[in-house]
């Protein structure tokens, strides 16, 4: 059962027992598998569960990998309305100009290669249940009028009609951006903002965690099935479960699966051993203790691409620091990204833990221009430069 959250030891299974298709979907946890024994964790669902209660509108913040939507799913099992529907919308990852009938739906003919029949969009597929909208912060600033309207009035017009239909959901939202920030640059609607922020849950990144030994072990688990979590951890090498335990985890959860899962389809011995461990855990060399504070903003990208490291930003030296606003921030990462994987879009999306079409959107929101856009300076060897 993949169990990216949980932290509590796995009994030991039988032998016989077959791992679940790496096509299946996936199980989630109950919400109180996912709190383990960190404080911040068990803290964040203690409050979770009094929001979910309280029928309070969610927002959940936290990097990417750090399992938003684990949470999001959840709390809908934990609450009253775990009988209906949970419809999850990834509002980063659908093209602009579709979000809109896929969120508030269509009638009939509402517009040219519609269905005969109209389609009820996620808000109305929700109704009763719970309506999870992951990268709230992506969403266009049009649809945000209208997301706010539904949410004061408890009722949705699907386009082409002038009808309004009642819906009564839960909303959990989530994001990886900062939504203040993107406020005061008018990005994103200060009323919607309030409207969606009663109840904020801000899940800690991995490196901050102090149960990683156990949710490693967790995970080894799920690569082998027959084993408790204390056998699974003897067949990883000290020097490589020392790696894993001090490694930074930019993409947290999600890169922590993917590394395990890599290193036990590549090892070869009886032990998976730290040459078995993904590329950067082993080229960054970033230990837990070199990571600044959550809130100090990246160093500036290093002129030799091939050691610049997008997953391990340093904390600025200088003491102009504060002053670097977080879109500046941002850029930053994404140009390290980018450099890394030599403008590879695909690449730089998995690295950031985005799709195209939101990397794509970063760019233009950030001015950054494309490399089909910058062929003369690539064919000299030279990054992008930032439109100004």
């Amino acid at each position: 059962m993949p169990a990216h959250l949980a932290v509590a030891p796995a009994p030991a299974r039988p032998a016989s027992a077959c791992p679940a298709s790496r096509q299946s979907a996936p199980e989630y946890l109950a919400i109180d598998d996912l709190c383990g024994e960190d404080a911040q964790m068990q803290a964040l669902i203690a409050r979770g569960k009094r929001f979910i209660e309280r029928g309070l509108p969610i927002l959940i913040l936290g990097e990417t990998g750090t399992g938003k939507e684990f949470l999001a799913r959840a709390l809908h099992d934990y609450s009253e309305r775990r009988a209906k529907a949970l419809v999850a919308i990834n509002t980063a990852s659908i093209p602009e100009h579709l979000v809109e009938s896929e969120l508030f739906g269509y009638s009939r003919g509402a517009f040219s290669g519609a269905l005969p029949g109209g389609m009820k969009g996620k808000l109305q597929q929700a109704d009763g249940g719970t309506l999870f909208l992951d990268e709230i912060g992506d969403m266009p600033l049009v649809l945000q009028t209208r997301l706010l309207r539904v949410l004061s009035e408890r009722e949705v017009t699907p386009l082409g009609t002038t009808h309004p239909v009642p819906v009564d959901v839960q909303l959990i939202c989530a994001t990886h951006q900062n939504l203040p920030a993107l406020v005061a640059e008018g990005m994103f609607r200060q009323d919607l903002y309030y409207r969606i922020a009663v109840g904020v849950l801000q899940l800690p990144t991995l490196r901050a965690r102090t149960d990683r030994r156990g949710l490693i072990a967790r995970m080894l688990c799920d690569e082998w099935p027959q084993l408790s979590a204390a056998q699974a951890l003897q067949k990883v090498s000290p020097a490589a479960l020392e790696r894993m335990l001090r490694y930074s985890w930019p993409g947290n959860l999600r890169q922590l699966r993917a590394a395990i899962r890599f290193a036990c389809a590549v090892a070869s011995g009886p032990l998976v051993e730290l040459r078995d461990l993904p590329q950067e855990l082993l080229a960054g060399d970033v230990a837990l203790d070199a990571m600044p504070a959550m809130n100090l903003p990246p160093a500036l990208p290093s002129p030799e691409l091939t050691r610049v490291s997008f997953a391990a930003p340093q904390a600025a030296t200088n003491d102009d620091s504060d002053d670097i606003s977080p879109q500046a921030c941002e850029r930053d990462r994404i140009l390290q990204a980018l450099a890394c994987h030599r403008w590879n879009i695909s690449a730089a999306a998995r690295t950031l833990g985005l799709c195209r079409a939101s990397l794509y959107r970063r760019l233009k929101h950030l001015r950054i221009p494309h490399m089909r856009d910058c062929a003369h300076e690539i064919a000299m060897g030279q990054s992008p430069a930032l439109a100004s």
